[in-house]
C-alpha cells in the first residue's frame, strides 16, 4: 500500500481517503469480507493520524460500505456492491422533489388509483359510464371517414380547418359567431387551461375562481408560478371584479353552466352583470362550457355569445358527451390569442389526433351528436332521479343538496363537518370511491361531490347504502 493523500488538495484528507477506500472497493481490491490492517497500521501507512483515518471509516459505516464489530476489524460490508450500483444511479428523488409541476394531493392520488379498479364503486367519478358512450356508432363512424395518407398526418396548428368549420356552425346553436380563424382544436379543456396558463400568464399572475373550484383539485397554474384566489360566493359580480382589478395580471375562471363540482347554472341576469364588469375593468375571462348540453332544461345564452370585445376564452369540449378518449376540445377567442396558443401546443404536441378530429367532424356535421345528446340527457335525468331518491330515503337527517339540474354531480352538504380523510378512507376500505369537498377547497368539511353519471344503478344504491352507514357512524361518536 503506497498510496496517500495529498495535503495540497482542497479536499479533505478524510474525505480523500473514504473516496480511495471507495474505489479499492469499486475496483474489486477489496472484495467482500476483506478485514482492514488494523487502525494504527493503516494510519501510519496513509500517513495520516487515526482520528482522520476513524472520519474516513465512520463514513463508510453510514454509507454501509464497511462494518465492524466490537472490538473485531473493520471489514467490506456484504452489500457493498449493491450499494455502490445504487450510488451510480442517478439522485431520481432529487429530481423529482425538484420538478416544477407540483405532486397532486394524496386523495387525488388514490382516486386516479382506485378508479382503475373494476371492484370500485365510484360515487364520485366526472365521466360517463361505459354503458352510456355510443361505442358501436363511433365504430361505424369509421367507415364513413376518409382516412387517406394526408388525414393521417399532423394537422396544421390550429387544428383540421374543416372541424374548425363545424364548430363554428355548431356553436351558433349556442349564439356564438365566431369564424374558424378563432379556433384552436385541443386536447379537451384541461390543455386548454395548460396552454393558457403557459402562453398568456405570467409567474406571479392571479388566477381568480369560485371558492369551491375544479382548478382546487389541480396544481395546474401553481406549478407554472400562478396563484389561485378563491372569491367568496356570497359576493355580486361588481364586487367580485373589484377585487380582482386590483391585482396585477389577472385572470377571472368561470363554469356558468352546471359547475363543477356544485352543479348550479348562473342566470342570464347574472351573466350580463359580470361581463359588463369585466369589459368595464379590462379583466379577461375564461368561460369553462363543456357540461352545458348536459342541462336537463333549455341552456341560457353562453356569456360568449354576449362577448363584443374579444374578453372573453371560451372551452368547449365533447369529453364530457360523447367520449373523453377522443380527446377533443376547442377554444374560442381573439385571433393573437388563438395564434400564441397554437404555436404553444404545436410546440407540446404537434397537434391532437387527425382521427379523433374527423370522428367529431363527422358526427357534428351528421346530426348524430345532437341526437346522442338528446338520447343522453334523457339517461342521465333517470339517474339523477335514482340518485335524489336514494339520497332522500337515507340522508335527509344528515345532509341537503339540490335536486340536479343536469350534468353529472350532486353537491351533498352534510350537517356536520364529517368530510374528512377519515370518511374518504373508511368508504375506500368499503370498496366505495367519493370526491370530497376538501380537494375543491382545502378548508372544506362539509361536502361532498356525488356522480349519478358513472356507477350501474345497482352500485348507486348500494354506494349511498354504505355511505350511509358510515357517517352513521360518525356522527353517532
Amino acid at each position: 500500500m503506497n498510496w496517500q493523500p495529498n495535503r495540497s488538495s482542497p479536499i479533505s484528507l478524510s474525505k480523500q481517503i473514504a473516496q480511495w477506500m471507495t474505489e479499492q472497493i469499486q475496483r474489486g481490491e477489496w472484495t467482500i469480507g476483506t478485514k482492514l490492517p488494523p487502525q494504527r497500521k493503516l494510519a501510519l501507512s496513509l500517513g495520516v493520524n487515526r482520528s482522520t483515518l476513524q472520519e474516513a471509516l465512520d463514513e463508510l459505516k453510514a454509507d454501509g460500505l464497511l462494518a465492524s464489530k466490537t472490538g473485531s476489524a473493520t471489514f467490506v460490508a456484504n452489500d457493498s456492491w449493491h450499494i455502490l450500483v445504487k450510488q451510480k444511479e442517478p439522485n431520481w428523488q432529487r429530481y423529482i422533489e425538484t420538478g416544477i409541476h407540483k405532486a397532486n394531493f394524496h386523495t387525488i392520488q388514490l382516486i386516479n388509483e382506485f378508479e382503475q379498479m373494476d371492484s370500485i364503486i365510484r360515487l364520485g367519478t366526472g365521466e360517463l359510464s361505459p354503458s352510456l358512450l355510443p361505442s358501436d356508432d363511433i365504430q361505424e363512424s369509421l367507415r364513413h371517414l376518409n382516412l387517406d395518407g394526408k388525414a393521417l398526418g399532423y394537422s396544421s396548428p390550429q387544428g383540421s380547418y374543416t372541424l374548425r368549420q363545424a364548430i363554428c356552425d355548431y356553436v351558433k346553436k349556442r349564439g356564438i359567431d365566431t369564424s374558424p380563424e378563432n379556433i384552436c382544436i385541443v386536447s379537451g379543456g384541461l390543455q386548454a387551461l395548460q396552454l393558457i396558463a403557459l402562453g398568456l400568464l405570467k409567474p406571479g399572475s392571479f388566477v381568480f375562481q369560485s371558492q369551491f373550484s375544479y382548478l382546487n383539485s389541480l396544481h395546474l397554474f401553481q406549478s407554472f408560478g400562478m396563484n389561485l384566489y378563491s372569491l367568496s360566493e356570497n359576493i355580486g359580480p361588481e364586487e367580485m371584479v373589484k377585487q380582482i382589478h386590483q391585482k396585477k395580471q389577472s385572470i377571472l375562471y368561470t363554469i356558468p353552466t352546471l359547475h363543477n363540482p356544485t352543479g348550479t347554472t348562473m342566470d342570464f341576469g347574472k351573466k350580463m352583470r359580470l361581463l359588463s364588469a369585466c369589459e368595464a375593468a379590462q379583466v379577461p375571462l375564461i368561460e369553462d362550457d363543456v357540461y352545458f348540453e348536459l342541462l336537463f332544461e333549455k341552456s341560457p345564452p353562453a356569456m360568449k355569445s354576449m362577448d363584443r370585445t374579444d374578453q372573453i376564452i371560451y372551452i368547449g369540449s365533447v369529453s364530457k358527451t360523447l367520449s373523453p378518449g377522443l380527446r377533443i376540445g376547442w377554444v374560442i377567442a381573439s385571433t393573437p390569442v388563438i395564434q400564441r396558443l397554437a404555436d404553444i401546443k404545436m410546440q407540446i404536441d404537434y397537434g391532437s389526433s387527425a382521427i379523433s378530429q374527423q370522428v367529431v367532424e363527422y358526427w357534428l356535421r351528421s346530426g348524430l351528436y345532437e341526437k346522442h345528446i338528446e338520447k343522453l340527457k334523457g339517461h342521465l335525468k333517470d339517474r339523477a332521479a335514482l340518485m335524489d331518491e336514494s339520497l332522500k330515503a337515507h340522508l335527509h337527517h344528515a345532509a341537503t343538496w339540490n335536486s340536479p339540474q343536469g350534468g353529472f354531480y350532486i353537491w351533498l352538504k352534510f350537517n356536520e363537518p364529517i368530510v374528512t380523510t377519515e370518511l374518504f378512507m373508511k368508504l375506500l376500505k368499503k370498496k366505495v370511491l367519493i370526491n370530497p369537498g376538501y380537494i375543491y377547497w382545502p378548508d372544506d368539511a362539509y361536502h361532498v361531490r356525488l356522480s349519478f353519471a358513472y356507477c350501474t344503478e345497482d352500485e348507486l344504491i348500494k354506494g349511498i347504502k354504505i355511505l350511509t352507514e358510515e357517517v352513521q357512524k360518525l356522527l353517532d361518536k
